[in-house]
């Protein structure tokens, strides 16, 4: 047993940000076993192209006991995004922050142990949490039928709107208005999967890695519009001379928490746990200080 500062790891640049509280981290062999079968299991399946029903049983195999894990090493360690404000990005101080990193911290309280904050992106959130890099995933996630092959989901946290943004002027009001523009979205996000839904043959829908990406395209004009949810619109807002207006609502989106596929003792306790941020009123000043509306409690329910 050794006192061990929580941190921010940033494997891009082998730095540690600091996160209070600090707590006692216990080596658990069991778990590391487990994690080593079922990395071996999960390339072993990749291999044979055995593909998502593998690699949920490998996710479930990494996980299992994902509580009692949490509880011995007495750390919660948590998926989340950081380039997509107000959920999850990092501050001036160089410290994670936004609603993602305020729920995540409350969960660990919940729990009664410490947090650490793993930074993903849209597209590795979920394999993270399938090799046991990470417990839970409290990063944005939306809810799709593809998805929930591989993933557990708790109740909703919190809710907005996927919309389809552009400049004030753009002549865009319906689906079929998108043909002939060019459209930046997210690779693998829910919102990349809405406006493939909805945009007609001769719309071009240009995917990038990461949500700053996106919003980077949209800002020095390589896309013309951007699909996104309206509380990082609304953060872009704040900073960038080129605005971004609602042009296509598309559709509500409530977050949720992610856990290991079958995991049910650990998706109670999370429910538990918003339960509770919910009822003392937790949720709706999250909501408040990020999203400047504490319905958006209300749209997740």
């Amino acid at each position: 047993m050794h006192d061990v500062p929580l941190g921010f790891y940033l494997p891009s640049t082998s730095r540690c940000y600091q996160v209070k509280p600090q707590v006692k981290l216990n080596l658990n062999l069991r778990e590391l076993e487990r994690r080593e079968v079922a990395s071996m299991l999960r390339r072993i399946f990749l291999t044979l192209g055995l593909g998502t029903a593998a690699l949920a049983l490998t996710g479930s195999l990494a996980s299992a006991g994902t509580l009692e894990n949490i509880k011995a090493r007495q750390k919660l360690v948590v998926a989340v995004l950081q380039d997509y404000p107000p959920y999850g990005s990092m501050g001036p101080d160089m410290k994670p922050t936004g609603i993602d990193i305020e729920v995540a911290t409350q969960i660990a309280k919940h729990l009664g142990v410490g947090l650490e904050l793993v930074p993903v992106t849209g597209a590795n959130r979920i394999p993270f949490m399938q090799t046991g890099k990470v417990d839970i995933i409290i990063a944005c996630l939306g809810k799709t039928a593809e998805r929930e092959k591989v993933v557990t989901y708790s109740n909703p946290y919190i809710g907005e709107y996927n919309s389809v943004f552009g400049e004030e002027s753009a002549a865009v009001s319906k689906p079929a208005d998108l043909a002939g523009h060019t459209i930046g979205a997210s690779r693998g996000g829910t919102e990349d999967l809405e406006v493939s839904k909805i945009a007609p043959a001769g719309a071009d829908i240009q995917r990038f890695e990461d949500t700053a990406s996106t919003l980077s395209a949209y800002a020095t004009g390589q896309v013309e519009l951007v699909a996104t949810g309206t509380a990082t619109a609304h953060a872009f807002n704040e900073k960038s001379p080129r605005k971004l207006f609602v042009k296509i609502k598309m559709a509500t989106e409530p977050a949720y928490v992610g856990v290991p596929k079958g995991d049910d003792e650990m998706k109670n306790v999370i429910n538990q746990a918003i339960a509770a941020l919910a009822k003392d009123g937790t949720l709706a000043e999250i909501a408040k200080k990020y999203l400047g509306d504490a319905s958006a409690v209300d749209i997740a329910n």
